[in-house]
């Protein structure tokens, strides 16, 4: 995907040219409830190489910097190990320049990570953190116009605030920032939305020849001028981002500007729906799991409707149990599964059961056809009984 927009610019930029890597939203340190800890510490490294695939990308494009568009960090609280590594995958590439911008996630507050002692002492110096003071002279005429945010709501539109204070004068401007663009947004009479109106006006005057935008963790190309995109995160974090995982490579040339993603990420998220009535159901299920490439780094939900006897049920939690060991996480979503579980004679009569055990079949069976929290764990009963007596028949 390559975006192209043509502008003509009153400032004379025939002659300028930059090429520079967008990225944003890296949030090192996060952690995710549905991962193993061995599976957390491999999504977390993955998070790391990240830094130095955009370091390497940046060299191989013959970009001399980075802008970072927010949230570099998941918290202001993260470990010291984290920071301490993060640091030293920038400076693995030092001919490559890092400008880090506070977002939402780790604000240039009181408690601002990147004042902390831990990142003080071992930032390496391709590191400029954006701190919102004066435009930062990028080299060859470029400058960067930064919009931190000093805290977790800002009651105004910080982008244009820290456009409108920037000299005009025949310098490019790049804007980096964070936030939601008001057409994108739900709540668009928030203050702190950003105005692409006011954007798209400072690109056609000239003032402005590229906006870095963090928050928006898919990959987006917003408005009509070519020239204000999200770069979306470089590893993806939900099942809901639509184009995650990329880093774009901007490069402008007098009026011209071309914007090229670049994929970044090892993980992915996927979802799956699936309807069960039966056997045959569940070896799709299986083939389906089976043929996904790169297991280990992919995260899987699926959505289970249908209804099944218990002896179906048993296989289905062994198809899914053995996934489960391949996956990096696989669960199913809850809130959508409606998997209906009824027992039939044929269920038992191969079973054997006599005395105590089969008393103990007859109270689960009649539990579990009762609506509510027991019915549900009569049933988990039922189909481990199914499972332990029929593995041993």
């Amino acid at each position: 995907m390559v975006a192209q927009a043509f502008v003509s610019h009153p400032h004379g930029y025939d002659a300028f040219m930059v090429s520079f890597v967008h990225t944003a939203d890296w949030q090192l340190g996060m952690t995710r409830h549905f991962l193993s800890e061995e599976a957390q510490a491999r999504f977390s490294e993955a998070r790391i190489d990240a830094i130095r695939a955009i370091g390497q990308l940046a060299l191989d494009e013959g970009c001399g910097f980075v802008v970072v568009g927010g949230d570099v960090f998941e918290t202001n609280h993260v470990e010291r190990q984290v920071i301490v590594r993060a640091l030293d995958a920038i400076g693995a590439t030092p001919e490559v320049t890092f400008y880090l911008l506070p977002g939402n996630h780790d604000p240039l507050d009181a408690s601002t990570v990147f004042r902390s002692d831990t990142f003080t002492r071992h930032v390496p110096d391709n590191v400029v953190v954006l701190d919102g003071g004066e435009p930062v002279d990028a080299g060859d005429g470029v400058r960067i116009v930064a919009a931190p945010w000093s805290s977790k709501k800002p009651l105004i539109d910080l982008v244009n605030r820290a456009i409108s204070g920037a000299p005009d004068d025949d310098g490019a401007t790049i804007v980096v920032g964070h936030g939601a663009v008001d057409v994108l947004s739900p709540d668009a009479a928030d203050p702190a939305v950003i105005r692409l109106a006011d954007l798209e006006a400072e690109i056609g005057e000239g003032r402005v020849q590229y906006v870095a935008l963090g928050d928006r963790h898919s990959t987006t190309d917003v408005g009509t001028t070519g020239r204000v995109w999200y770069s979306g995160a470089p590893e993806p974090t939900a099942f809901i981002e639509d184009d995650p995982g990329k880093a774009l490579v901007v490069t402008i040339g007098g009026a011209d500007i071309t914007v090229v993603p670049h994929p970044i990420a090892r993980w992915t998220f996927r979802s799956l729906d699936f309807d069960l009535e039966g056997s045959d159901d569940i070896d799709h299920l299986d083939e389906a799991l089976s043929g996904i490439d790169k297991k280990a780094t992919t995260i899987v939900r699926v959505v289970l409707v249908g209804q099944l006897s218990l002896a179906d049920k048993a296989h289905l939690d062994t198809v899914l149990e053995h996934h489960r060991d391949l996956f990096g996480s696989l669960n199913t979503w809850e809130r959508h599964t409606d998997l209906v579980v009824l027992p039939d004679d044929e269920d038992f009569t191969s079973l054997g059961l006599s005395g105590f055990a089969s008393d103990a079949l007859t109270d689960l069976v009649k539990a579990a056809s009762v609506d509510g929290e027991q019915a549900a764990t009569a049933m988990d009963a039922l189909g481990l009984l199914y499972r332990l007596t029929g593995s041993s028949s």
